[in-house]
């Protein structure tokens, strides 16, 4: 083989890249705007200890997307529909941590029964049974992109608009209750917020991956940082990273994107995880008196 056969293996393979890159560009946009909402809302799922929610969630929004499926209306308005009702009931129903894992408890079951009913009555292409659990984020067309992108924004809006009451409520609850912060109704928000973020997640990458973007961005944020800024920034980052990386690897390969974004984000994890507990021994470690 000559060089100018090297070079042109070479670069008529980073031309195909291209081609390729061209044709999943909206997947590219999709999986950074699900990644920055997801990280950015996933900070509050942390500080309230609510990873338990987005599953429970997710399940009862499989549920609506699969009934949407079987009567053949939009599956992401379905999915929505069944977000809002789950994240509505928690919110309600799950003041207390106790009783809100309870109510997930419940739901998760009821909501997973109920969509594979759906699955199973539906009578076309197997494909997209499928997808409502693992995604599509490979093939998302501009219609659902610009959806995707209004929701995020609403998302965003909002939880900027309630960010320092809702701060304060995840740190600290009874101290904003004392200080007349409306609990209850920053609660309830929140979990709507929740709930449209997940909707959208669970279309995206479906039902049974959402938290690799919902909560272990912002899991791994919180082993290496704790600024008020810093954990959100990161959350964000970890968020966008995990997803835009992992389609560009899929794209290059024969496998799913599914498992490269959850692995992307789960190794990210593990290294923050890491640093952070080689930080805590180095501060608290024999000679931390004597440095302080």
């Amino acid at each position: 083989m000559t060089w100018d056969d090297i070079a042109q293996a070479m670069f008529g393979g980073l031309a195909d890249y291209g081609d390729i890159l061209a044709l999943v560009s909206n997947s590219i946009w999709a999986g950074a705007v699900l990644g920055l909402v997801g990280g950015l809302i996933g900070v509050f799922v942390m500080q309230r200890d609510m990873a338990f929610a987005v599953h429970g969630i997710s399940e009862l929004s499989f549920a609506g997307a699969a009934a949407a499926l079987l009567i053949g209306v939009d599956v992401v308005a379905g999915s929505i529909a069944g977000s809002l009702v789950a994240a509505a009931l928690i919110g309600l129903l799950g003041a207390r941590a106790r009783d809100r894992n309870s109510i997930i408890g419940v739901l998760m079951p009821f909501g997973l029964g109920l969509g594979i009913l759906f699955l199973s009555l539906y009578s076309g292409r197997s494909a997209n049974r499928f997808s409502l659990l693992t995604g599509q984020i490979v093939s998302v067309p501009s219609s659902q992109l610009s959806m995707l992108v209004v929701i995020s924004a609403i998302v965003l809006v909002a939880l900027l608009l309630i960010w320092r009451p809702l701060r304060f409520d995840s740190l600290d609850p009874q101290s904003a209750a004392a200080r007349g912060v409306p609990t209850v109704a920053v609660s309830l928000g929140f979990m709507l917020l929740l709930g449209l973020t997940v909707a959208v997640a669970v279309h995206i990458i479906g039902a049974l991956l959402v938290m690799a973007l919902v909560v272990t961005p912002a899991a791994a944020a919180m082993r290496i940082a704790s600024g008020p800024v810093a954990v959100p920034l990161l959350a964000a980052l970890f968020g966008v990273g995990s997803a835009v990386i992992g389609i560009l690897l899929a794209v290059m390969g024969t496998l799913p994107v599914s498992p490269y974004i959850t692995t992307i984000s789960f190794a990210i994890y593990l290294v923050c995880r890491a640093v952070g507990s080689r930080r805590g021994r180095v501060t608290h470690g024999p000679g931390a008196e004597l440095s302080a």
